[in-house]
């Protein structure tokens, strides 16, 4: 963990704090090396089984650090490459996280910043919550995953005008196009309703959790015959878990089940 990055646990939550206000929590190299640690080791940590991603101060995150990329231009011959390796891998580790994970997105969601916002499982906004591609406005292509997610989640059509026109989605068109999972009446109250879903999640089946986003990802690019092997291979996994005996017995005890997360 770097100053750039906070870590802060409560139970089985996890929330993880892009922690560079001043510059609206713009990605350097230094914070994207530290979420991509951090999220690796959490992926692995079982005492962590929801995750919370969010921004200080009033933006969530508005992608590269143009300051330090204007610098790389001057000095490498080639000023993607590493930049591109981190945000690669912060891409693919954000999306097979295997536990769920909730953004908390205040202000503005920008660039990579969006991308890293709507790889997330479910996203928290409130009023300023505000989606910008951006990357046409600096002569740049997508990155970080984002032509993968977004017209997963709004359609290949509103993809094509939000990366080739990119104008800001307000909080309230961003909820009905699916941007947003959730939308809180407050911009203070973004933070603690998204640590409230990921409460909710981190008691509940995790191994079961992390198995459907497996099954999601192979459907979404796959045939029905890799869908239904992907099925067959967690239910495999899943039906010896803890949490499923757990459940089982609780249906024929008429209770609530207890999640311990495996």
């Amino acid at each position: 963990m770097t100053r750039s990055l906070l870590v802060q646990r409560d139970g089985g939550v996890v929330t993880l704090t892009l922690n560079r206000p001043d510059s609206l929590n713009s990605l350097n190299r230094e914070l994207r090396e530290a979420l991509r640690d951090e999220l690796a080791e959490l992926d692995a940590d079982t005492g962590c089984r929801a995750l919370v991603l969010a921004g200080a101060g009033r933006a969530f995150c508005v992608g590269q650090d143009l300051r330090e990329h204007a610098t790389a231009i001057r000095a490498d011959p080639d000023p993607l490459r590493a930049a591109l390796e981190q945000y690669n891998q912060l891409a693919l580790r954000l999306a097979g996280m295997g536990k769920p994970v909730v953004a908390a997105v205040r202000g503005a969601a920008a660039g990579a910043g969006a991308s890293l916002a709507l790889l997330a499982d479910f996203r928290v906004g409130g009023p300023s919550s505000t989606f910008v591609t951006a990357f046409a406005g600096i002569g740049l292509a997508a990155d970080t995953g984002l032509s993968w997610i977004l017209p997963r989640l709004v359609g290949h059509a509103k993809a094509t005008e939000m990366l080739l026109l990119p104008d800001p989605v307000p909080a309230d068109e961003a909820v009905r196009i699916g941007l947003l999972t959730q939308l809180a009446e407050a911009d203070e109250q973004v933070l603690p309703a998204a640590q409230a879903l990921a409460r909710r999640l981190a008691a509940g089946p995790t191994v079961a959790y992390g198995a459907m986003k497996r099954e999601l990802l192979v459907a979404s690019a796959g045939s029905l015959a890799d869908a239904l092997a992907a099925e067959a291979q967690a239910q495999r996994v899943t039906g010896a878990t803890t949490d499923h005996r757990e459940a089982t017995e609780a249906f024929l005890a008429k209770r609530r089940p207890t999640f311990g997360g495996s």
